[in-house]
């Protein structure tokens, strides 16, 4: 199996990225990875690997930032990180890539470079949730801003083989978010799209609210790229404020202090069930090849973890599953 690593645009430089990649070397014995970056800085960072057969370098400096429109960039720098590691994964032999980069030049260019698989109107940006006791599925999460219904029907396809195949959810609960659980509840989009989902072989639950969402009573939320990016933005604001919040009382006095000790494996539960880096990375659904998207904020262990993803998409041919299911 063969991969590649775009190694630039990350929040905490190249180093974090490739030394994520050696690890999944020594975990994975069939494994190749092509990193893209620097290649004088990581063939220096690369070469007491004992995997050194398994590795290969595309050499650039050139990466495209979060301020830069995606669709022209991806145009204009072609020798990007992510424009050449698009360009390489459209050739055959190569299964996979990963980035911590900008979304939007990923989204971008492997619509434009890796094409839509048939039937599918647009590809959808996915996130996985910390729900209870399990993860769900967010798509989209800020890709697609205005959606048809049956643009929305195809997420759910797509949400549903993703949940099954890689998240191992053996039948995932599908649901729409909306401003209520009734079935009349909602806009127009909402309403139409309640009416496709019901009539279509999926283990629909009908709508949920946005307080549903980590309740680990749905596996595949279903919304378009404005609402789900505001979902998300609410979570992570709270988690962060409550995360505050609790520091500010546990230094209050010394009796907190106490209290914390005591409470840290709790605590210490509590920030690892948030923790993207415990995700790793999710992918982009509906192009023709596995195109993963980390947090820019990934650690080595993030890395690692969504190439463990990437790879279980890949063994199971989640693709061609997804193309089966349109078919269906």
């Amino acid at each position: 199996m063969k991969i590649l690593l775009d190694t630039l645009g990350a929040d905490k430089g190249y180093e974090v990225v490739v030394k994520g990649g050696l690890k999944s070397l020594d975990n994975h014995n069939e494994l190749e990875i092509t990193f893209i970056g620097p290649e004088k800085e990581i063939t220096e960072l690369v070469k007491d690997s004992k995997n050194k057969n398994r590795i290969d370098i595309i050499d650039t400096n050139e990466y495209i930032t979060n301020d830069e429109e995606p669709a022209l960039a991806i145009r204009r720098k072609k020798n990007s990180s992510t424009t050449l590691g698009l360009k390489k994964l459209k050739e055959e032999g190569y299964d996979g890539i990963l980035s911590c980069g900008s979304t939007g030049a990923l989204l971008a260019g492997a619509t434009l470079i890796v094409k839509r698989i048939d039937k599918i109107s647009r590809g959808a940006l996915t996130v996985v949730l910390p729900a209870k006791d399990s993860y769900a599925l967010l798509l989209d999460g800020g890709a697609n801003m205005d959606c048809t219904p049956e643009l929305l029907s195809q997420f759910a396809i797509m949400g549903n083989v993703y949940s099954r195949e890689v998240l191992n959810v053996n039948n995932p609960r599908v649901g729409l978010l909306s401003v209520g659980t009734e079935e009349n509840k909602g806009d127009n989009l909402r309403k139409e799209t309640y009416e496709h989902l019901k009539n279509m072989d999926l283990n629909f639950i009908g709508n949920i609210e946005a307080r549903d969402a980590l309740s680990g009573n749905v596996d595949v939320i279903v919304t378009d790229g404005f609402s789900g990016n505001v979902l998300l933005k609410s979570i992570e604001g709270t988690a962060i404020r409550i995360s505050e919040v609790l520091k500010e009382g546990i230094m209050s006095s010394l009796r907190t202090k106490i209290g914390a000790a005591l409470m840290k494996p709790a605590l210490k539960n509590l920030k690892s069930s948030f923790d993207y880096n415990e995700v790793g990375a999710a992918p982009l659904l509906g192009v023709k090849k596995a195109v993963f998207k980390a947090h820019g904020s990934s650690n080595e262990r993030a890395v690692e973890a969504g190439i463990d993803k990437l790879i279980q998409f890949i063994e199971k041919d989640v693709v061609r599953k997804i193309e089966e299911n349109l078919e269906d």
